[in-house]
């Protein structure tokens, strides 16, 4: 599809029309977010800010914020205060929590947070919920990660009951709830969007199925989170159809990497600044990425296609494989590296919302088709134009002779 360079010919030639979708597509980011241990955190965190301002005036719809407490690059430990600030700073994005680590947190003092953020935003909330994804921040807290799932799946009940109005009195070997009610009734009615992660195992899409929640597959780039694309939501389906109901796609989140440029080599190049520092802190939480000594990161990286690296064709192609292994779904997430320098960050950014964005949304057909039109009837419109200038200068002539004017 791709000639490996952004094409910017004529609109009759860079546009093709897409099969009209039944689910409008919507574009987002997610942010860890990455920042190098070696970088002023402080600066980190704003340019992060900065990030949401950038992507809110581009256009995109939403931004999903993690919670992490170690390993050294992942700086933001609480999604909520983040999006306090970014929200004060954007007037359309959505906002989502990346998730809240439930196991980490009393499910009354989560539900309480975010209805408090609900109201403050004016419901441009999302909560997402996972188990927590860093051993390192499981065992800081004395939590087994073996007992996470678990401990999510019993929060997000309590915490979804909370959101109803209902009052909980319930004991677990880690919270007690006595007459628990939110202090706050939802904003959003009836409460804020919920989704839960899904990676690779089948608990998300369980938890999604069971209770109506839209799924952040939150491994949709890379080959095993692919792969399980279609059997995670199989599984959420099924869940559903358990309780007589169906899965709404538009609740369906897919996470890739992207970077993109002018050209693939150009987008390459840039990748050079800080993919081999992302590459080394995922291998030193959890070996994923077998590059072999002496490799190149980012040659492999291009290699075994762990995210896109060229142009906007590369990534309309990416997004366009997504759907034919999920069918269609809500809203494409970047995930947001830093492998780039802060330019050519926002440069690709700006290039995906003037190239990749029309192509889903069909913005430019109407204008591709007048172009065509015009094309097909160049002649006839030409001919036209003629006899239109030839008549009104015999009439102005037939005019000046009537007074006698020559």
């Amino acid at each position: 599809m791709s000639s490996g360079k952004l094409r910017t010919g004529s609109a009759g030639l860079m546009f093709a029309k897409i099969a009209a979708m039944s689910i409008p597509l919507r574009h987002g980011v997610f942010l860890a977010p990455f920042h190098s241990v070696n970088e002023n955190p402080t600066l980190a965190l704003e340019r992060d800010l900065e990030l949401m301002v950038h992507l809110d005036r581009l256009g995109f719809a939403e931004a999903w914020i993690g919670e992490h407490h170690s390993a050294g690059m992942e700086v933001i430990d609480s999604p909520e205060l983040f999006i306090a600030a970014a929200a004060e700073r954007t007037r359309h994005i959505r906002f989502g929590t990346g998730v809240v680590s439930l196991p980490y947190h009393h499910p009354l003092n989560v539900a309480n947070r975010f209805l408090q953020l609900d109201h403050m935003t004016r419901g441009r909330v999302m909560l997402g919920v996972g188990p927590g994804l860093l051993a390192s921040d499981a065992l800081m807290m004395g939590i087994e990660p073996e007992v996470t799932r678990d401990r999510m799946e019993e929060a997000l009940d309590v915490i979804l009951r909370l959101f109803k109005g209902e009052i909980v009195n319930e004991t677990s070997e880690w919270y007690t709830l006595r007459d628990a009610r939110t202090h706050l009734r939802p904003y959003t009615r009836p409460h804020p969007e919920v989704c839960v992660a899904s990676a690779v195992t089948p608990s998300g899409g369980r938890l999604a199925g069971r209770y109506d929640l839209g799924m952040l597959c939150v491994a949709a780039g890379v080959q095993a989170g692919f792969d399980a694309l279609d059997v995670n939501w199989s599984v959420a389906c099924q869940a559903a159809a358990d309780r007589g109901a169906t899965m709404d796609r538009s609740g369906l989140r897919c996470v890739v990497g992207m970077h993109i440029a002018e050209t693939r080599e150009k987008a390459i190049e840039q990748i050079r600044f800080g993919a081999k520092e992302y590459i080394d802190y995922l291998n030193n939480n959890q070996p994923r990425f077998p590059v072999p000594p002496g490799t190149d990161t980012v040659d492999w990286i291009v290699e075994h296609k762990i995210a896109v690296v060229g142009t906007p064709d590369d990534a309309i192609e990416r997004i366009e494989q997504l759907q034919a292994k999920q069918g269609e779904f809500g809203c494409v997430l970047i995930q947001a590296v830093n492998w780039a320098d802060w330019e050519a960050t926002k440069r690709s950014y700006e290039l995906y919302a003037r190239y990749v964005m029309p192509h889903f949304d069909q913005a430019n057909v109407n204008r591709v088709d007048s172009w065509a039109w015009v094309s097909d009837h160049q002649n006839e419109l030409v001919s036209k134009r003629i006899e239109a200038a030839r008549l009104m200068t015999e009439k102005h002539e037939a005019e000046q002779a009537a007074l006698g004017r020559r």
